[in-house]
């Protein structure tokens, strides 16, 4: 492994960030938007599903005993 000189590997890093491209706050904004509207139709769809497998359960118990 070569040795790079700190200097040379500062303006390497620096030359390397200068080409990100950044998000505008817009889309940050809206992609966090949609972060938090995914993340509720999940939590949505899995407590119906929860709620669906445990009344089933509840009724096949019931039915057994």
């Amino acid at each position: 492994m070569a040795i790079t000189n700190p200097a040379r590997f500062i303006q390497q890093v620096r030359s390397e960030v200068s080409k990100v491209v950044w998000p505008t706050r817009r889309e940050v904004l809206l992609t966090t938007v949609m972060v938090f509207v995914m993340s509720a139709i999940a939590a949505l769809f899995f407590g119906l599903v929860d709620l669906g497998i445990r009344s089933g359960l509840q009724a096949l118990l019931g039915a057994i005993s």
